[in-house]
């Protein structure tokens, strides 16, 4: 169904209620979420993107009810991901002619995934094109954020940004706008997104920030592909993106473990006592990594400013959960955290060392202080807990 953005401007999206699991099951998705594409009617008729493949068909047939697919004029593929260019196959089938407006990134994405030759047309930063009416798009390459084919297109007139992956969360609103959302809701679903898609890609975020703000375009709506649309105050997120793209850190220390017999867990929150004692201002977060999602874990590092990473010795290692837990932590890049690495263990006790070096190999300044007991910890053991957690808080 259309619904009015603005303007002669539509949403013409799919709303996921049911929808758990994101990219395969790499991203735990709690609230819902949305396909955002968006249509525009002026002198020339344009589609913003299309929705995942799943519901691909009833995207077209909803689109048919509101418009004649041969009075599209142009197509605009801000990125060739499936969630956003699933029913493009589709739609090309009954207008196959219809110029589609990408990035050169975007042509060999869309034709990888695809294996068509549509009518490409490749855009750069700053191109423009004519929609009439005195309005026009100008396109703004988005390298990066997070794939190298992103783009956001800007509407003149209208003052429209339709950002893309920027800007956007896993959260279904069904009256589309930030105003009617949940605002807590939309801030941790927000930060959620950032933390665990796009922090590899600060770097990229804060330079694109700071040319977005160069262009000096009046933005009154950020229209991304996932979640709400920003119409009350849009610069919020803009202002939230540069903060979280500069190295952003809370007073907040993150505990991450698992535990074979309970000597490590012990040690979790003896640590997490200890830290306490030294500094009752910072907030203590502590996770069983096999109980709690990954990915709200991974929210919690992103906010901290330190974190402790825990595993018994198991077959001269660390448990499988914290060593694939580790691997997305190194993913992710995060810089100027500290970490700290602690585990029991019963006869070779290699698990701390192999922690602290994949703490490091993972971007964190890792403290001197450890925590490797042999057995199960008795109170004399608790004494080293002390210094990791002096060096955690310092």
């Amino acid at each position: 169904m259309k619904r009015k953005i603005k303007n002669n401007v539509s949403w013409i999206g799919y709303i996921d209620w049911e929808l758990e699991n994101f990219h395969g099951d790499e991203y735990s998705i709690s609230n819902g979420s949305s396909q955002n594409a968006y249509l525009i009617e002026e002198e020339k008729t344009v589609l913003i993107d299309t929705i995942w493949d799943p519901h691909g068909e009833e995207f077209i047939e909803n689109l048919k009810k509101e418009v004649d697919l041969s009075t599209i004029d142009y197509i605009i593929a801000n990125h060739g991901e499936p969630d956003h260019s699933g029913a493009l196959p589709l739609i090309l089938k009954e207008i196959p002619d219809t110029p589609v407006y990408c990035t050169a990134n975007g042509v060999k994405s869309l034709k990888g995934q695809y294996h068509e030759d549509w009518n490409f047309q490749v855009v750069k930063t700053g191109d423009t094109l004519d929609i009439g009416n005195g309005k026009e798009l100008i396109f703004i390459e988005m390298r990066m954020l997070h794939w190298p084919d992103s783009m956001a297109t800007y509407l003149t007139g209208d003052n429209i940004l339709f950002s893309n992956d920027a800007f956007g969360q896993h959260y279904a609103v069904a009256e589309l706008f930030n105003d009617k959302a949940d605002p807590c809701l939309l801030e941790k679903e927000a930060l959620k997104y950032y933390a665990n898609i796009l922090t590899p890609f600060s770097a990229f975020a804060s330079k694109k920030i700071k040319e977005i703000v160069a262009l000096d375009l009046p933005i009154d709506i950020i229209a991304p592909s996932h979640g709400v649309i920003w119409r009350d105050n849009p610069g919020q997120i803009i202002e939230k993106y540069a903060k979280w793209a500069d190295d952003y850190q809370e007073d907040q220390i993150t505990i991450v473990y698992d535990t074979m017999w309970g000597g490590t867990e012990k040690l979790a929150h003896r640590i997490a006592k200890e830290i306490g004692k030294l500094s009752p201002d910072t907030r203590v977060k502590i996770f069983n990594v096999v109980k709690k999602d990954k990915n709200e874990i991974m929210t919690e590092v992103f906010k901290s400013k330190a974190i402790a990473v825990g595993s018994p010795t198991v077959g001269n290692n660390v448990l499988s959960s914290v060593s694939g837990w580790l691997t997305f932590l190194k993913s992710l890049k995060f810089k100027k955290k500290k970490a700290a690495a602690f585990g029991c263990y019963g006869w070779s006790g290699e698990s701390v060392k192999i922690l602290q070096e994949t703490l490091k190999d993972a971007g964190f300044e890792v403290t001197d202080s450890s925590l490797r007991i042999n057995w199960d910890p008795e109170e004399s053991d608790y004494e080293m807990a002390k210094e990791v957690a002096k060096e955690l808080v310092s």
